[in-house]
Parts: C-alpha cells; structure tokens; sequence
C-alpha cells in the first residue's frame, strides 16, 4: 500500500475545486491508518482545503513570487518527505519538474503535460469529457476506476457560518428570505458577461421578491459596485471583497441559486448543492468545465464561428464583436431563474 502521496494543482481556485474529488477517492482507498495524503497549491487556493479532514498536510509554494532559491527550498522539502507517489492534474511544466526532482517513487499525470515524459505514468487527457472525471482518471495507474461524476467536498467551519450571519444581519437578509446570488467576475474578459447587461437582469429580479447578493472577491469589487450603483432593483446587496472563498461558498450554499460565468463560483455552488444559470461566452461547457448539477442551466450563443476562441478565454474579443455575450439577452437568463426557481418550490429543494 502506498504511504505518502501528493497531489499537486497550483492553478486557480475552480481547478483546486475539481481536483478535490480525486483527493477523496484517493483516501477512500488509502485509509489515515495506511497512508498520508498531502496537497500542493498557491496561497490563494489554500482556504479551499481549510478544515479538509482528507488532507494531512497543505503545503502553499507562491509560484508568482518565488525565486530559484524557494523552488530548491521546496524541492528539498518534498524529497525529504520521500513520497511514495505524486499524481499532478496540473499539466504545467513547473509541475512536471516539482514531480521529477521530488524524487517520489511513482508519478502521474496526463499524456497532453508539458514535459510528459518527466513523468513515470502518463493517462491519456480526454477532452470530452467533464474536468472531474478527467482527474479521477489519474487513478487507472493505481487500480482505481470511477465513471460517475463525484462532488466535491468544502467543509465551511464555525468561522464561515458566523460571518454570514453577521452579514445577513447587519444586510437585512432574514432566514426564510429567498436569495439568488450572482457572481460577475472573471479573471478573463471575454469570460465576462457584460456589466450593463447584469444591471438590467438585477432590474429583472426585482418582479421575483427575492434578496439578491453580488459576491466575488478583491478584484471584483469595481465591477459589483457598478452593478450595485447602477441598477434599479433594491433588494441588492454588495458582499464582493467581504468574505474569503469559504465564505462566499458559505454565501452561496445559503442561496436558492447563483447566476455566474464559467468561473470558480460555478464549481463553488455544485460542490455547497445549489443550483446555477451559468453563462457561457468565449469558452464551451465541452471543454469539460460546466455545471453538473441536475437541475443546473447552461446559457450560450450558439452557431458562432469563431466560438470558442480560447480553452480560458482571453483579455479581448479577438474578432471585435463579442457577439458570444452580446447576443445573450436578458429575459433569457430570467426565464431560466423564474423556471428554477419554481422548481425549487414544487420539490421542496
């Protein structure tokens, strides 16, 4: 049996999100007794696996800020730990180089990896199929073999929880209030859905009596309080930059839907079980990065030549038009929250 394994996914927050079902296939086969599982990732991931149970040690390398000297400090610190195995989902170069100097006795990872043959093991990356199965796939090497989407596991602790009642409190957000969340950010531009456009589906809520939370982070907080500032509705509050991830996931598990792009929070709300209207622009939901819960609504132009442009999106439009978004209208995106909602209220979810 293997005794000490790393996962490595230094990549963004909703990479971390869907990496986290291997981590816990992984100790369902390698029990504590047996084995100690350990995860590498950037510092702004690592409150993702806050409270992990599955987890033995978080080890945080700030590739962004890192010199020569750390990378070794790192390297130097994983061979002492004489891994037994290390599975890499991240299919950088660094990470291919972090797996080989670690000295494990095994490595996987995915055949489409930069530096692929640094690796011991190489599975074959299926492009059509959903991100989670691709990593749970990592684990053929080992025996291990699942066909069913799994869903990740947040464990939100006391802190997360008291916040968000302070939150919904000092808001005016009452227990039995219906709540949609929307999430309008993005690291890339050509992933975001347009802020005046969010402004009018704000202006839309209004009709449906439900208390309306503009959430995302530091960076996000121009972009909400545009949102915020601009639209009619006055059911809306601003919550960006207030919360850490866990407690956005917190914010979201509390709401009877988010609307969001093809983002972090999108994985966000499968992992907590709420519903999502995701919105979909440069990218496709067949790169695998789309909403598996049942009930969840994808939203998308159709027919554009030029779609999808990038597999992450991009800082422009690259043919100037933008139509993958502009087209999107916004009575579209309200009939879809109307339907869940009324969903919702017919099964008792």
């Amino acid at each position: 049996m293997t005794e000490r394994i790393l996962i490595i996914q230094t990549a963004f927050p909703g990479d971390v999100i869907l990496t986290l079902p291997l981590l816990q296939v992984l100790k369902k086969n390698y029990p504590e007794s047996k084995s100690k599982i350990d995860f590498l990732c950037i510092p702004v991931t690592s409150v993702l696996l806050k409270n992990n149970p599955y987890v033995n040690e978080v080890i945080v390398y700030d590739k962004r800020k890192s010199d020569s000297k750390d990378f070794m400090s790192l390297i130097r610190s994983l061979k002492s730990k004489k891994y037994d195995l290390i599975i890499s989902p991240h299919r950088s170069f660094r990470s291919a180089l972090i797996s080989k100097l670690a000295s494990a006795k095994k490595t996987i990872s995915f055949d489409r990896s930069s530096m692929s043959f640094l690796y011991d093991e190489k599975v074959i990356y299926d492009k059509v199929i959903h991100e989670i199965l691709r990593n749970l796939s990592l684990l053929k090497p080992l025996g291990i073999k699942t066909d069913k989407i799994i869903r990740p596991e947040l464990f939100i602790g006391k802190e997360e929880s008291d916040a968000a009642d302070k939150f919904f409190l000092e808001s005016g957000i009452k227990q039995n209030d219906r709540i949609i969340c929307i999430a309008p950010g993005s690291v890339w531009f050509t992933k975001r859905f347009p802020k005046e456009k969010f402004v009018k589906v704000c202006d839309l809520l209004q009709n449906t009596g439900s208390k309306i939370i503009l959430t995302g982070g530091e960076s996000d907080k121009d972009l909400t309080g545009y949102i915020f500032s601009n639209s009619e509705n006055k059911n809306i509050t601003n919550a960006a930059g207030k919360f850490s991830i866990l407690g956005s996931a917190e914010l979201i598990r509390r709401s009877s839907l988010l609307i969001t792009n093809d983002s972090a929070p999108l994985h966000i709300a499968d992992a907590v079980e709420t519903k999502v209207i995701a919105i979909f622009g440069a990218t496709i939901p067949g790169f695998g990065f789309y909403p598996f819960g049942r009930n969840d609504i994808v939203i998308e132009t159709n027919g554009l030549k030029c779609r999808p442009c990038s597999i992450h999106g991009g800082n422009e439009c690259p043919v100037k038009t933008f139509k993958c978004m502009i087209d999107i209208k916004e009575n579209s995106i309200i009939e879809s929250v109307v339907s869940n909602l009324a969903d919702k209220k017919r099964t008792g979810r």
